[in-house]
């Protein structure tokens, strides 16, 4: 793939991108196969496209009002403007223009990290299978609102399929991309994330992977692995808006997300309502308090863990609790490696490579594991 971006050093975050595609990966392979070690059946790896993969873009807003840049801070705070970069999708890339003028008409002035003054920090853009936007304004304060609800009937015009559109209140200089509070400025507040079957209601807030059509291969094969089991109970933790618990729900089977966010569980039961999923709940909680306080282990156990991994506290639990069989999906194979050696009973029988992050070291890895002991 050809950016221009970073052919002038303008930015650098594709660190493998002069490497071929095809050795990225094999390159992606050889290390979680040297991680996860011996005796583990490798499904072939789940590749991606190229360019416009990502379905999310995360914009710091630099410049000024009337001429905003959207993409990244340089090292003396000043704002590089990517709004064409390559691995965004098509659909958030054509988004980026028509945002950069609803700024400047509701003279929405930019961040100035320096100086710490100015109002709009960042532009997040998530785009959904069927080509609907979330658009969320992080801003220092409910200041500009009045000016963004002004403006908004002619940015909808513009871009009609902008379906939720939101102010995130950041009032703090701290290096995070969004705050704790959501102002909705449309009347639909969610997402709605077409994989497969399977729809998922995605709120501001709530994590979703990167790139859905790999996403969408991830659920699957996870459903196929719980369904070759079949479990009478799952758990799964780290749920996020439910994606795994969703994709694995059936008829006689119990299945519980644990998720810290409140926002993403609330999607996810909005997900199983409108699926009409019964014997599929969601709680809103610290995961690994779930599992030290609960009076039994379920027959499976699904881990979406950040990349530090699950913890010792967990691993340690896992290893003791008797679940037969967990299914670890991990976006840090190290630490994957790391929670693995710290549950020998828990062997991996299968696993499979997905590239979510084409021309970046980055990989999701899934494996499922078996008790052995």
């Amino acid at each position: 793939m050809q950016c221009s971006y970073y052919d002038r050093h303008a930015c650098r975050s594709c660190t493998l991108i002069e490497q071929p595609y095809p050795e990225q990966v094999a390159g992606k392979e050889q290390r979680c196969r040297e991680l996860l070690g011996e005796g583990v059946q490798w499904l072939p790896t789940v590749r991606s496209r190229e360019d416009g993969y990502r379905n999310k873009a995360k914009m710091v807003v630099g410049g000024t009002a009337r001429r905003p840049t959207l993409g990244i801070l340089d090292a003396g705070g000043r704002g590089v403007d990517l709004r064409r970069c390559p691995v965004c999708s098509p659909g958030v890339r054509a988004a980026l223009p028509v945002l950069a003028r609803f700024i400047t008409r509701a003279g929405l002035e930019p961040y100035d990290v320096p100086r710490r003054r100015g109002e709009l920090k960042n532009v997040l853009v998530t785009e959904s299978p069927d080509g609907e936007l979330m658009v969320r304004f992080v801003v220092r304060s409910r200041a500009p609102l009045a000016a963004m609800r002004r403006e908004l009937p002619q940015l909808l015009r513009e871009l009609p399929n902008a379906v939720v559109v939101t102010a995130n209140l950041l009032p703090e200089h701290k290096a995070v991309v969004e705050g704790e509070v959501e102002v909705p400025l449309t009347e639909r507040t969610a997402l709605r994330m077409r994989l497969g079957e399977v729809d998922l209601d995605l709120r501001p807030q709530s994590f979703f992977q990167t790139n859905s059509p790999v996403a969408q291969a991830l659920y699957a094969q996870v459903a196929r692995w719980v369904d070759e089991v079949d479990p009478g109970s799952v758990w799964d933790l780290y749920c996020g808006v439910g994606g795994f618990a969703l994709h694995v729900a059936a008829p006689g089977r119990r299945v519980t997300g644990v998720e810290v966010s409140a926002e993403a569980v609330e999607s996810a039961r909005s997900s199983a309502r409108a699926a009409g999923l019964r014997g599929v709940d969601f709680l809103a909680g610290d995961a690994t308090r779930f599992a030290l306080d609960a009076p039994a282990a379920p027959d499976l156990v699904v881990v979406n863990p950040p990349r530090r991994g699950i913890g010792e506290e967990l691993r340690t639990w896992l290893e003791r609790s008797g679940t037969g069989h967990v299914v670890y999906s991990s976006c840090n194979p190290a630490t994957l490696a790391g929670d693995l050696a710290a549950m020998p009973s828990l062997r991996p029988v299968r696993a499979r490579v997905l590239d979510m992050f084409p021309h970046t070291p980055h990989v999701e890895v899934v494996a499922l594991l078996e008790r052995t002991a």
